[in-house]
């Protein structure tokens, strides 16, 4: 039998297996995608805020036509799953979506997708993919000097998302922190590791040190200011207070642009902490840190370039597909000694370039910074830092009228995030309430947060489809979710 199905697979045109098509198939194939993105780019300015109703046995049963026994047709298949995702996915696209940080991606990120599924580079090696290697490294290299990090020292690897490059942030700063860390684990170390971040930082950091083997209670949360900032004061006596218990810190987290307000931590003064205290500073810059690239708006930043390492997300405020992250940090060196195998199913290593699988979490993946380097190179750092500008101008218009209408904006920050709370006289109307009378509309869609303990409203500006008439459109429907 074996030998009949290799004579049978080696005589199959490939199209005959239904791993390819022809090229009239393909041609077809080709024109309905085109079609598809086309109707998706022309209605996101008027689609809907919000996503059609579902329940999950309706989309259970929709899915139950597809029992894969017998094979379909393409452009069917294609027409279904696209109805579906346009009835239950909420359109992050829409310029009236104002809720986390999913803008809407730039067209040249959507043909850098494409691309990248074409070829299918494999990035675990230089001499598999060079160009796909260097060009994700020319990309890292420009965005770790843009935030001050030391010219021809930047280090670091693209990654699924922030999770993926805060993780790998844990496991450089333990390697740095613990030689014997990588080869013991933690059963070897002199005491329990524990590692700080503020407050409202990500809670990613849990998970994180859950899988990493050193237990949730490992992350110390720092308390906040009023500002929303975190207390460098209570930073440093925990810092002394677990040294003094025979407990080991190794890592402190600096926000710069929290999910929840904005906010920026004080980096410098963070930066003083970590090196009297000699720990490794890591800054989770996730979607602000895009702001390095406009002259205007970087002071924000001030102090990151002391960090050790940095995280940002090119899939946030830079807008190309999901997922892609990036970590970057100034210590190449113990980066290798993080992620360094050897394997005889590994090509040799080569002289001319370090091979990615030895300096990041993954092995296979995929051409992750394609997108971001067409979307920088057609729109330039110029273009990006007009778009970033305009949405800060967009954030301050959304204040000016929410203060405007009685409402109590809650955060202070110069980034495109706004907290607010209902007027005085209607500080019994409910938060989430409000927002759910408001995203019901489905004129306009906003999160909800909690601002020192109290719940609030929260709408971001990340979109670069969104305009001055968006705003206004906001500032209405909540005037009609108020009173309703």
């Amino acid at each position: 039998m074996s030998e009949e199905l290799g004579s049978h697979d080696g005589a199959a045109a490939p199209y005959e297996t239904g791993l390819d098509l022809d090229a009239d198939g393909r041609a077809q194939a080709w024109r309905a995608l085109e079609r598809i993105v086309e109707e998706q780019l022309a209605s996101a300015r008027n689609r809907e805020a919000g996503p059609g109703e579902a329940t999950p046995g309706e989309i259970r049963e929709r899915l139950k036509r597809y029992g894969f026994t017998t094979p379909g047709e393409l452009g069917q298949v294609l027409d279904d799953v696209t109805a579906m995702l346009r009835d239950w996915t909420l359109p992050t696209s829409s310029p009236t979506h104002f809720g986390l940080f999913n803008p809407a991606p730039a067209f040249a990120g959507v043909v850098g997708e494409a691309l990248a599924a074409a070829v299918n580079p494999q990035l675990a090696v230089w001499s598999h993919a060079p160009a796909a290697v260097e060009i994700e490294r020319h990309l890292l290299r420009f965005m770790g000097e843009a935030l001050g990090l030391p010219p021809g020292e930047v280090a670091g690897s693209f990654t699924s998302g922030g999770a993926e490059a805060n993780h790998t942030a844990v496991l450089l700063a333990m390697t740095r922190a613990f030689p014997a860390y990588p080869d013991h684990g933690i059963r070897a170390l002199p005491g329990q590791p524990v590692m700080y971040a503020s407050e409202d930082s990500h809670l990613a950091w849990l998970k994180i040190a859950h899988s990493c083997g050193l237990g949730r209670e490992a992350v110390r949360l720092v308390p906040v200011t009023p500002a929303l900032t975190m207390d460098t004061a209570a930073l440093r006596a925990a810092i002394d207070g677990d040294r003094a218990a025979g407990r080991v810190p190794f890592l402190v987290v600096a926000t710069a642009g929290t999910t929840g307000t904005g906010a920026v931590d004080p980096l410098p003064d963070i930066a003083a902490v970590c090196a009297d205290r000699g720990l490794h500073l890591h800054v989770d810059a996730a979607w602000a840190g895009a702001v390095a690239l406009s002259p205007r708006l970087a002071p924000l930043l001030s102090g990151i370039e002391r960090a050790d390492s940095v995280t940002v997300d090119a899939h946030k405020w830079f807008s190309v597909p999901m997922g892609a992250g990036m970590f970057l940090c100034r210590h190449r060196a113990e980066l290798h000694g993080t992620f360094r195998v050897d394997t005889a199913y590994m090509p040799a290593a080569t002289d001319l370039a370090e091979d990615p699988y030895t300096y990041s979490l993954q092995w296979s993946r995929r051409f992750t910074g394609l997108k971001l380097f067409l979307t920088l190179a057609v729109l330039g750092r110029d273009g990006y830092a007009r778009q970033f500008e305009r949405d800060v101008r967009l954030g301050a218009r959304l204040r000016r009228g929410l203060t405007g209408d009685g409402w109590q904006v809650v955060n202070a920050t110069e980034l495109p995030v706004v907290c607010f709370r209902p007027p005085a006289e209607a500080a019994g109307s409910p938060v989430s309430g409000i927002a759910a009378r408001l995203t019901a509309g489905r004129r306009a869609w906003i999160s909800t947060t909690r601002v020192l303990g109290e719940p609030a409203l929260r709408a971001c500006i990340t979109n670069h489809r969104t305009g001055p008439s968006d705003i206004d459109a906001l500032l209405h429907e909540l005037r009609r979710a108020l009173h309703p």
